[in-house]
């Protein structure tokens, strides 16, 4: 097997929609009263809560997918380095589009980190005070 076809058998079972911590933001948002749409692929970046009332969305984002600052987000695999450094880069640039492009529509937009799940109380408490400010 070759370092490709072994990575597409790796990479093959990995998510973008209904992760474990999407569920658990849902579960926690849901808990606090607050009702919302998946997914909306009319909106930059296809938020994964839309709040349209509210005009605000919430990005559940992996630690390693979107290179976030925690220990999980600053590993880098030691196998094809160079390709995993660039995909990084370009999910942060991506991100960053999405986070303009919402904002120009008059959006607001949150981004609840797979690391800070492992405090839950903290994190509903920021989505509650995100969602009634």
């Amino acid at each position: 097997m070759t370092g490709e076809e072994l990575r597409s058998k790796i990479m093959r079972p990995v998510k973008s929609r209904d992760t474990g911590p999407e569920m658990i933001v849902r579960s926690m948002v849901h808990r606090l009263g607050f009702r919302f749409r998946l997914h909306r692929d009319d909106l930059p970046g296809k938020p994964d809560l839309v709040f349209p009332r509210l005009k605000k969305v919430i990005f559940v984002h992996g630690c390693f997918w979107h290179g976030h600052s925690c220990a999980r987000g600053n590993r880098v695999p030691v196998h094809n380095r160079r390709y995993w450094v660039e995909k990084i880069e370009r999910n942060r640039e991506r991100d960053r589009r999405v986070a303009e492009l919402l904002s120009k529509s008059g959006w607001e937009r949150k981004i609840v980190w797979e690391c800070s799940l492992k405090k839950p109380e903290k994190v509903i408490s920021a989505l509650a005070k995100y969602l009634t400010s």
